[in-house]
């Protein structure tokens, strides 16, 4: 980590109006929230398939998808990356310090409003929260590392991740079932599953196995870093004659 590159990075992405569009997928959730808790009542299985389709499904990988570009793509898309790649900083360091201060501001930016929307929606006891709070979790730490990869390899990972992230995953991974398994909320969902295994009334399954879904988000988390350390390391930095 570099004190430097994170202070940059953290700028980057709560300095413009990014944050304002995160707050605002934030506020929506609560709004959808407050809108099923009205009309059933509390209901737990209502609230569960809230948070599950339209929370974990929709609105956390889009927030990862602007605040995993966000972090280097503007960099990239105005040339400005190789001022800070031609710093005497090993280019490991500058990609693991970015992806860490993602990787924090997504964890921020999802876990707690689905907590707080699955409050609104209706949770008795609070068990609900709890697992969906780790499959948000889990779920934002892989999708951010996928979303910083893309916008380090493609020329509009915007656009790219926006197709990943709404038709993938939160259209046929909800309704495919081979997507399903290759989806990373249903990865991030056997944990969930797992922790409220004595709670079936809630509704939390996923169509993967526990230890096959850990094994896949550490390999697309860790996949994700290597990628845009490969692609990284291969940028050339020009010095003027």
């Amino acid at each position: 980590m570099n004190p430097v590159v994170a202070r940059l990075a953290l700028a980057s992405l709560l300095g413009r109006k990014r944050s304002w569009l995160l707050i605002g997928l934030a506020g929506l959730l609560f709004i959808v929230a407050g809108l099923t808790r009205w009309g059933s009542g509390a209901d737990i299985g209502a609230s569960s398939t809230l948070i599950q389709n339209f929370g974990l499904g929709t609105l956390v990988p889009v927030m990862c998808l602007l605040i995993g570009t966000g972090v280097i793509a503007p960099e990239i898309e105005d040339g400005s990356v190789v001022y800070i790649l031609a710093k005497p900083l090993p280019r490991a360091t500058i990609a693991l310090t970015k992806l860490a201060v993602a990787e924090a501001v997504a964890l921020v930016f999802t876990v707690v409003p689905v907590l707080i929307a699955t409050q609104i929606a209706g949770d008795e006891g609070g068990r609900l929260a709890l697992g969906m709070g780790l499959a948000t979790a889990l779920a934002a730490v892989a999708y951010t590392s996928v979303f910083f990869a893309i916008a380090v390899l493609a020329k509009n990972p915007t656009i790219i991740g926006l197709i990943y992230a709404l038709l993938w995953e939160g259209t046929l991974a909800g309704y495919v079932p081979g997507v399903k398994s290759a989806s990373i909320r249903q990865w991030a969902l056997a944990p969930a599953e797992s922790t409220l295994s004595s709670h079936p009334e809630l509704g939390v399954a996923s169509d993967v196995g526990l230890p096959l879904s850990v094994v896949l988000l550490v390999a697309v988390t860790a996949g994700g870093l290597v990628a845009a350390l490969w692609k990284l390391q291969r940028l050339t930095v020009r010095v003027g004659d």
